[in-house]
């Protein structure tokens, strides 16, 4: 008698609701590091009964120490910044959790594949943006020459936006947007969030000062309820960052809400990230 035939494991996407529970419960096996990181981050896959997945394995142990965030904690921000995408109902971040791994605790997300050809950000000759183009700023375009620097004037670029004015995201560049085949938006590498301090540092800089639209207004006031002392996101965050910096998130909701409008540039922080992508 021949040995039944072994099924393959079924790949899972991001849009699976069995990603996280893969990522987290699966075994993790290094393929790779990812030279281009700031920090230790490595290519693995993980695999779980019948299911596997590509994924990042970042552990805390690879962390680098930063003047402005205590040491150890970029992993847990990661997940913290998942679990606000999550709560806003658009999920533009993948699957993320704190899981032990071959080198200690970490953060692992799903490994997302781009689309190629998808242009969100472009330099450009002139002073004004073309019509579906929001300008970013000047920028040095090599041997002396200097160019426009902009964004698309895209609903999934502009909900980033406000994604990372709430978890002040220090650290928004071009190589952190990953557009894919279906259409969908990711951001990542969200270490250096949820500082009590203003940071906000981006590249989405184009609808700044302008109405907030009706969509992200119903989300933020999901969010305000979400983040009482005893609502759900305040639960799934404290495991993650500190109470402080929880009631600094629940205040820039609050503020966001106050003021109606994409936050602007502060004078206290670089407010574009370099380099740019």
């Amino acid at each position: 008698m021949s040995a039944p035939e072994r099924i393959p494991p079924r790949s899972v996407t991001a849009t699976d609701p069995a990603a996280a529970e893969l990522l987290a419960r699966g075994e993790l096996t290094v393929r790779g590091r990812i030279r281009e990181a700031s920090n230790a981050a490595l290519y693995c896959t993980v695999t779980h009964e019948d299911r596997e997945a590509a994924c990042v394995y970042k552990p805390v142990a690879g962390e680098r120490p930063l003047w402005d965030f205590p040491d150890g904690t970029l992993a847990g921000r990661e997940v913290a910044a998942y679990e606000v995408s999550r709560a806003t109902g658009w999920d533009l971040v993948p699957p993320t959790v704190l899981r032990d791994g071959p080198y200690g605790e970490g953060m692992c997300q799903l490994w997302i594949e781009t689309a190629p050809g998808a242009e969100l950000l472009a330099l450009v000759d002139g002073e004004e943006p073309e019509p579906g183009w929001k300008a970013i700023g000047l920028a040095e375009a090599g041997e002396g020459r200097t160019a426009l620097l902009v964004h698309a004037d895209d609903d999934r670029l502009r909900r980033l936006s406000v994604l990372d004015a709430v978890i002040n995201n220090a650290d928004r560049k071009g190589g952190h947007l990953l557009p894919t085949a279906d259409g969908r938006l990711y951001g990542i590498d969200h270490g250096v969030t949820f500082n009590t301090e203003n940071k906000l540092r981006t590249l989405l800089w184009g609808w700044a000062g302008e109405p907030l639209p009706e969509e992200a207004l119903d989300v933020l006031k999901g969010l305000r309820d979400a983040l009482t002392p005893s609502g759900p996101l305040t639960a799934a965050l404290t495991p993650l960052i500190t109470p402080a910096e929880i009631g600094a998130t629940r205040a820039r909701v609050d503020a966001l809400l106050t003021s109606g409008a994409h936050p602007e540039p502060g004078t206290d922080w670089p407010a574009i990230p370099w380099p740019p992508v």
